[in-house]
């Protein structure tokens, strides 16, 4: 008896403890994610075929985008919507390369599209905001101008806007583009972007995906959405106070207006993959930051975990993202102080094994999800299917982006709202200024000891 209750004191309560958090927090809603996700796919409602192309306004931010502005507008010019019925407009944030010339150029060898550009002084809000007000056409689209449309992304998404009356803003799936992946140099520059791939493959084929399925989409991606004209005329259009203006416009669609957010998961749009862990860094850490300030916004007064916990997803994911942040990193370095109080060893690697696998398991479910929602882009499923030995990858990338998050949490509570934040190398250096400061007392301290030795001696 006494053998079975140190047992249980040892073995089974430690596994309890420090399994239960990732166990309820991520594997146990991915399980439900998968099977909402099953069955959103198998009863799924065969949309009906465009009987007319409506006209659309598509709007490109441009700064110093002379890279990859050409490439752009081409994957518009051969998407198989009609050319005739597309307005281009190219808002200029106040570039200092040759954009301009690429415009012109775009303009010479896609004679069937109309282009037009504008230029802004007054930031990417603003000048978006521009560009809205001089729409025309039926449905607006917003693209980034450094990724490639998929041919057929442009009539997918009025498809789904013609389809269902209800829907009034709509996301489009990002995906890192597989050709910039397989052409990057070097095995583990490789191996990253194949992690990245996966990634934005599961944020947005799994996790907008089932948002989708509750009208529950925290942001549209502003790289690729859509909206009905007469639906974003009436919001406050793009915020200037928040980095993530995107965000603040869905929260208005959504929450002020009380319409519908979805994804097509059939309109794809190819970004190029992140160029470095600096740059990733960077990017995961402004989501935060706008995260944080769009929902400070609209949820000042309605913040109450009581209450609105099963009730308002934005409280739970609130919660998940931030609040048992801290937990999580508590139970990070716990692992680490208990090599040093001399506890078993075998008892921490086992457990910190069971919460790998587990997540290779949930990781396993999306896999096959993501495989099956592909099948309508049989070239991207078979490249996604080849590579699926980077669910086995996964959890360590997410492992890193987490804490690329929770400095973004930090970051936010103690700093001002910038787009520019500092990169890792920053950091570190910011880091070791301030290990040096917090020890110069000490270091003081012994040279000032060291001297008075040398003086007695």
């Amino acid at each position: 008896m006494t053998a079975i209750a140190n047992l249980f004191r040892s073995s089974v309560v430690f596994w309890v403890a420090w399994i239960i958090i990732p166990l309820l927090m991520e594997i146990i809603p991915t399980i439900f994610n998968f099977f909402i996700l099953l069955k959103r796919k198998i009863v799924q409602r065969k949309e009906k075929e465009l009987v007319y192309l409506p006209e659309i306004t598509l709007i490109i931010p441009v700064y110093n985008s002379a890279a990859t502005l050409y490439d752009c507008i081409r994957s518009v010019h051969e998407s198989d919507y009609d050319n005739k019925m597309i307005y281009i407009m190219l808002v200029n944030n106040m570039s200092t390369d040759n954009s301009f010339e690429v415009f012109c150029q775009c303009q010479k060898d896609f004679p069937e599209l109309t282009i037009n550009w504008m230029n802004s002084k007054q930031g990417k809000s603003k000048a978006l905001n521009l560009a809205l007000f001089n729409s025309s056409g039926k449905y607006i689209m917003h693209i980034d101008s450094d990724g490639i449309l998929h041919p057929s992304a442009l009539r997918n998404i009025v498809k789904k806007f013609e389809n269902h009356s209800d829907v009034y803003c709509v996301t489009g799936t990002i995906m890192t583009n597989p050709e910039r992946i397989d052409g990057a140099k070097g095995v583990f520059r490789r191996l990253f972007l194949k992690m990245e791939f996966f990634e934005y493959c599961q944020a947005f084929l799994a996790g907008r995906n089932f948002q989708s399925e509750f009208n529950s989409i925290f942001t549209m991606s502003g790289a690729f959405s859509a909206f009905r004209k007469s639906s974003i005329l009436k919001t406050q259009l793009y915020n200037t106070d928040t980095i993530c203006e995107d965000t603040h416009v869905t929260f208005q669609i959504r929450d002020n207006l009380n319409e519908k957010v979805v994804l097509c998961d059939s309109a794809v749009f190819f970004v190029d993959p992140i160029e470095s862990l600096n740059k990733l860094y960077v990017q995961r850490q402004r989501w935060q930051r706008g995260e944080m300030e769009v929902v400070h916004m609209f949820m000042r007064k309605d913040l109450n975990p009581a209450k609105g916990f099963f009730s308002s997803f934005v409280i739970r994911l609130i919660m998940f993202d931030h609040t048992f942040a801290f937990p999580r990193m508590i139970w990070y370095f716990a692992l680490i102080c208990l090599a040093f109080i001399n506890y078993p060893m075998k008892l921490v690697v086992q457990s910190v094994f069971i919460i790998y696998v587990l997540y290779v398991l949930s990781s396993l479910l999306l896999y096959f999800s993501i495989t099956l929602f592909l099948s309508k882009f049989k070239d991207l499923q078979c490249y996604y299917a080849r590579k699926w030995y980077m669910i086995f990858f996964l959890p360590l990338f997410n492992f890193m982006v987490f804490w690329f998050r929770f400095a973004g949490i930090i970051n936010a509570i103690k700093g001002e709202q910038a787009w520019r934040t500092r990169n890792l190398n920053e950091e570190w250096q910011s880091f070791k200024e301030k290990v040096g400061e917090d020890f110069r007392w000490l270091r003081a301290g012994i040279e000032k000891l060291r001297n008075e030795v040398n003086e007695k001696n």
